[in-house]
Order: structure tokens, then C-alpha cells, then sequence
């Protein structure tokens, strides 16, 4: 009867990660025809990460005794999980190329294999390390990391600040709960992506934001679309959605099962701005495609399972895809 438990919560876990990592990594295509129509880069992160929180306000007020409770934890999954991510990648962005970035800020499974082996002296399985290795060679095909590249200290520790930030996400995740507290998942996301839009707002401006952008229309791969139509898609299943798969999926697989899974945003991310966008997929980005699928099949296959599908009481991530310039969610 455990097992068979066991199993379902498992194949559930693996459902919401890659529902999530999906969500995630479509983000991309939504975003870029913003950024053409004449949006900012960080104006767009603030539009996706306000309207998300405008429609997970009723959740928040349901939750507010959350406040009283776990303000540090809300605290630190909107400063970690929802801002920092996406502050460090910009940072980055602008000192050194884009494939280089991604490569640095998904180097977070393979830290978090680390802590969790040397810091939380936890078993780490083969599997895992060995769809970690798989997964970042993948990934450095998908992302093309020898295209512009170059070596800036700063550029390098920004991105490897947002590495971290994602590390953070997955431990806060999988210790979620452990207390017995019952602080409610769904009430953390929302107040996450509150206090992610607020900290935004000071980075992004939004007060210099070209609002009749929005009212016009945006070219996605040749066809004219609604820029609001582009921003309903970012909100909604790229932000919305996948920040509660993605944490949902955390307690049901591990972290380390759920980072390698995350991998796959970056190939969804590069498949649909081949398939919307036009955008040229070169013979390494398929093979870069295919190890990351590898890498994921293998460390999901081969972890020991959880004891346990409980409730997440932290997390939250954002990780930036490829095509976007950070618009994934880790993300994001």
C-alpha cells in the first residue's frame, strides 16, 4: 500500500515538474515580441511578476495569517525565489552573453548536489549526478555557450548569484512542511510573487513604461498579435502556473530529481522560438535537446523515492530561459 502510494505521488511530482518546466520555458516567446514592441527587458519581468500578483491577491488575503506566522519565509522566497533571480541574471546580461549567463545560473542542481552532500550529509543518488552532467553538457549545446564567449569577473558572479538563488528555492522547497506548521503552499507562492513584484519595482521603474505599447500589437514569427493577449500568456501559465507546479513538484520528487527536471526549460524555451519565432535551430542545439531529455529521464528513474508527498510550506523559483533574456521564471 506504501509503495503504491509511493509511486502515485511520484508520478505526480513528475507530471507538475514537467508542467511546470514547460510553463516555464514558454515563456520566451511571450516575452521577446514585448521586448521588439518596445518594452524593456526588466519592464517586461515587472508586468509578468504584477499581474501574477494581482491575481493571487485573493490567496494571499486568505493566507495573511501567514504573516504573523512565516514572515521570514515569505520573505526569503520572494527575495530569493521570485527577485533574485532575475536581478542576478540582468546583472549579468549586461556584462557578458546570454548562452554564457544560462549555463552559469543552471549550474544550481549540480551546487544543490553538492550542499546536499557535503553541507546536509544527505545520500545523493547516481542517477542524479549522472542527469546532472548530461543535463549541463545539453544544456551548453542548446545555449551555444561558445558564441561571444568571454571571461568578466562580474558578469560571472551575477550569474552565479542567481545559481545560488535557484539552489535556495529547491532547499526551502524540500524542508517545507518538515515542522508540522501547516503553512500552506499556496499561500506562500502568493505572498512570493507579492513581495517579488514590490522588490522589482525599485529595478525595474515601471513608472517609465510605455503603457500604450500594451494596447498594440506585437509580431510573433511573422503574425500580428495582441501585446495584452502576450501578456496573458506570460502571466498566467508562465508565471502563475508554473511557480506552483514547480513547488508542488519539489515535495513529491527531491530536489535534486526536480533540478535536473528543470533542465527542460531551456529546451522548450528553444523548441517554440524554433516553431513561433522563426528562430534557427542549429544541428548542436538538437543534441543538446536530446542529452537533456537523457539527463532528466535518467536522474528521475534512478532516485530513491520520498516518504513522504507533504505539504510545501517554502520554495519558489524562477529560472530565465534562453530565447526571453531572462524571461523564465527560474526560475522565471
Amino acid at each position: 500500500m506504501h509503495a503504491s502510494r509511493d509511486r502515485s505521488s511520484r508520478s505526480t511530482g513528475l507530471v507538475l515538474a514537467l508542467v511546470s518546466a514547460c510553463s516555464f520555458g514558454g515563456s520566451g516567446v511571450a516575452a521577446k515580441p514585448l521586448i521588439e514592441a518596445g518594452l524593456g527587458p526588466l519592464q517586461v519581468v515587472w508586468i509578468r511578476l504584477a499581474g501574477a500578483a494581482l491575481i493571487v491577491l485573493p490567496l494571499a488575503w486568505r493566507h495573511r495569517s501567514l504573516v504573523r506566522r512565516r514572515p521570514a519565509l515569505l520573505a526569503g522566497f520572494g527575495l530569493l525565489g521570485v527577485a533574485g533571480v532575475q536581478i542576478g541574471y540582468f546583472a549579468a546580461l549586461s556584462r557578458i552573453p546570454v548562452g554564457v549567463a544560462v549555463l552559469v545560473e543552471y549550474l544550481g542542481p549540480p551546487l544543490l548536489l553538492c550542499w546536499m552532500r557535503f553541507v546536509g550529509r544527505r545520500p545523493v543518488s547516481r542517477g542524479a549526478v549522472m542527469g546532472v552532467v548530461l543535463a549541463v553538457g545539453g544544456l551548453s549545446c542548446v545555449v551555444e555557450v561558445w558564441s561571444g564567449l568571454r571571461f568578466d569577473v562580474v558578469g560571472l558572479l551575477a550569474a552565479g548569484g542567481a545559481a545560488c538563488c535557484t539552489v535556495a528555492y529547491f532547499l526551502m522547497a524540500d524542508h517545507a512542511g518538515a515542522d508540522g506548521d501547516g503553512a500552506d503552499p499556496v499561500g506562500v507562492i502568493a505572498f512570493g510573487l507579492l513581495v517579488g513584484a514590490v522588490l522589482l519595482t525599485a529595478v525595474a521603474h515601471p513608472w517609465d513604461l510605455d503603457w500604450t505599447v500594451l494596447s498594440g500589437p506585437a509580431d510573433l514569427g511573422g503574425s500580428r498579435v495582441p501585446c495584452a493577449l502576450l501578456v496573458a500568456w506570460l502571466v498566467l501559465p508562465a508565471t502563475v502556473v508554473a511557480y506552483f507546479t514547480g513547488v508542488l513538484s519539489v515535495r513529491r520528487l527531491s530536489p535534486q530529481v526536480a533540478g535536473v527536471v528543470a533542465y527542460l526549460e531551456a529546451v522548450v524555451a528553444t523548441v517554440l522560438a524554433w516553431l513561433l519565432l522563426g528562430e534557427h535551430l542549429a544541428a548542436p542545439q538538437i543534441v543538446g535537446g536530446v542529452l537533456v531529455l537523457a539527463g532528466a529521464f535518467i536522474a528521475q528513474s534512478a532516485a530513491p523515492k520520498r516518504a513522504s508527498a507533504g505539504p510545501v510550506a517554502e520554495g519558489g523559483r524562477t529560472a530565465p530561459d534562453v530565447q526571453s533574456h531572462g524571461m523564465g521564471v527560474s526560475n522565471g
